[in-house]
């Protein structure tokens, strides 16, 4: 296999945390519109205008659907462009560094928008933008990657329904018919491996809405009525993409230029995508070799032994909680909560028999542990949902999943982190899987690049993922393969989130403690966690901005 080498400590070297001087939209804002809003430019103005983004952000109703027709889009692009004016006409050299912050939330918000318009196209590209069901929640702010305004999220109904639920759960589910009925007229791009991959995302739905189905048996004629309804909607949808598959041949990536542009101006990660290409190559050498050192420094030990039954799982699982719990505590890495615990213990998962373990799966039933610190989201998800953020703007999921690089970065390096800082000490073997699972998401992350420069097929960034993962362990479920590997074809960025978040992370504790060695001053790690939550689900550049702007006391 060929591997891209370039210069990587070159391009670190001359890689800034923070993105200062992001570029602006390739559109420019027309002078006078930018003057007549000259005025705006105090924080309540832009609290005002973020309401009036967030409202039209959603797009119009049409025959119950949101509607994503072109004639919609278009008819939306003036004032989005107003929108935008009024935003970037704002002064705000005088506000406080959190203010400015949130003004470069909004912009980035609307570059996204702004990219989706002229470039990603979910709409008119990607079948899976139509899915509708979700059966479980997402661990991060809002779902990963393009999805539609009307998804239904089922996980949060208790069955038997009430009869209230039943109603609301019935207006949700139609307007499935009428928006899979527009998704024919409007799904007009030629993005091949987005459309096979998305037909598997559509057949999912029909399973999932016939065990539904199952789950409401007893409900009234009226919602079973519309089910069905759904249902049929999804299968004739499933039909009709196979039937249009053979037509479509061209790429799904977005391209080298698209790709830096869209990293550095709407999730504000501030390289290119040859500096991502070296950053995750680095890693997945470094995660490969480092690997082999702790094998060598283990050999004389016994192997490690997976759960075999439940109640072996189980205790695991339990041991695993407690002990991340009280090393978070006794080693004072960071504030702990009454809440903290209480999250992960929802999502400590169950026992799979050995011959259906996936790569995470197999990981767990070694040591719980090694992924227990990944479980850092549900941490991030109590915080937001029991100490709303003060900040209007950061309080809820930001949109295009800005909040990638901070959440599954920080979710993939404390698993590193937290076993140098002591929490594997006692157990040198699970040291092995913390390495493995980081070559893992260096080599999904970096057969995501090559697909996204139209390099690599969907298909071939596949196999560099399954042939770099450690010990086979990702050829045991295909289906994982695929999903992940979608779903970063169909979201730029994401698949590189975990390391590239992860390295902005290190960099800025490094900032950090450097700014307090000058000043004399011990870094505690407690605290740095401490502010570095406090910030909210943010682009790890902006709370880098914010931490680094932040005086030593």
């Amino acid at each position: 296999m060929k591997i891209v080498a370039r210069s990587f400590l070159v391009s670190l070297l001359l890689l800034p945390i923070i993105s200062s001087q992001a570029q602006t939209p390739t559109q420019a804002v027309p002078a006078n519109a930018a003057s007549k809003q000259i005025q705006a430019s105090s924080y309540a103005d832009l609290l005002a205008l973020f309401k009036e983004w967030r409202d039209f952000e959603r797009p119009s109703m049409k025959n119950g659907a949101p509607d994503y027709s072109k004639q919609a889009r278009l008819a939306a692009w003036p004032k989005f462009k107003q929108l935008q004016a009024r935003l970037l006409a704002m002064r705000t050299q005088n506000w406080p560094v959190s203010q400015q912050i949130d003004w470069k939330i909004v912009r980035a918000e609307m570059n996204g928008y702004d990219f989706n318009h002229r470039v990603l196209q979910p709409w008119v590209r990607d079948p899976a933008f139509y899915q509708s069901i979700y059966t479980e929640p997402s661990d991060t702010p809002a779902r990963e990657g393009p999805s539609n305004h009307a998804t239904v999220e089922v996980w949060r109904y208790q069955f038997p329904l009430s009869a209230s639920d039943q109603a609301k759960l019935a207006a949700e589910i139609s307007v499935i018919p009428p928006l899979l009925a527009q998704a024919k007229r409007n799904l007009s791009g030629n993005a091949r491996d987005l459309w096979v991959a998305g037909i598997s995302t559509l057949e999912q739905q029909v399973v999932d809405l016939q065990e539904l189905q199952n789950k409401t048996q007893g409900a009234a004629s009226s919602f079973k009525l519309i089910l069905n309804s759904a249902m049929d909607a999804t299968s004739d949808f499933v039909v009709w993409l196979h039937e249009q598959a053979p037509t479509k041949n061209g790429p799904s990536g977005m391209g080298k230029e698209n790709y830096t542009w869209y990293q550095q101006n709407v999730h504000l990660v501030p390289m290119t995508w040859q500096q991502e290409v070296d950053l995750l190559q680095r890693e997945l050498d470094r995660a490969w070799a480092n690997l082999k050192l702790e094998e060598q420094r283990n050999k004389d030990l016994p192997a490690m032994v997976a759960a075999a039954s439940p109640e072996e799982f189980n205790a695991k699982a339990n041991a695993a909680a407690a002990k991340l719990m009280r090393f978070l505590l006794d080693k004072k890495v960071m504030p702990v909560k009454p809440n903290m615990e209480p999250a992960i213990r929802e999502h400590l998962q169950s026992y799979v028999p050995e011959e259906k373990r996936n790569f995470f799966a197999i990981t767990l039933h070694y040591d719980p542990l090694a992924l227990y610190c990944h479980w850092y989201h549900w941490f991030d998800l109590a915080q937001m949902r029991d100490e709303p953020h003060a900040s209007l703007i950061r309080r809820s999921p930001l949109l295009y999943n800005l909040w990638d690089s901070r959440n599954e970065g920080v979710a993939t390096g404390v698993e590193e982190m937290f076993m140098h800082m002591g929490l594997h000490d006692d157990s040198p073997r699970s040291r092995e899987l913390v390495w493995i699972l980081l070559a893992q998401r260096a080599a999904r992350g970096l057969g995501s690049l090559y697909a996204h420069a139209n390099m690599k097929s969907m298909e071939e960034a596949s196999r560099m993922h399954l042939d770099w993962t450690p010990r086979n362990w990702m050829r045991r479920e295909p289906h994982l393969l695929k999903f992940e590997q979608h779903l970063y074809l169909r979201q730029p960025g994401y698949g590189t989130s975990y390391v590239v978040g992860k390295y902005l992370i290190e960099k800025l504790m490094a900032q950090r403690a450097k700014q307090f060695e000058l000043a004399g001053k011990d870094f505690r790690m407690q605290e740095f966690f401490r502010d570095f939550n406090e910030h909210g689900n943010i682009p790890v550049s902006l709370t880098a901005e914010q931490i680094l702007a932040t005086p030593i006391q």
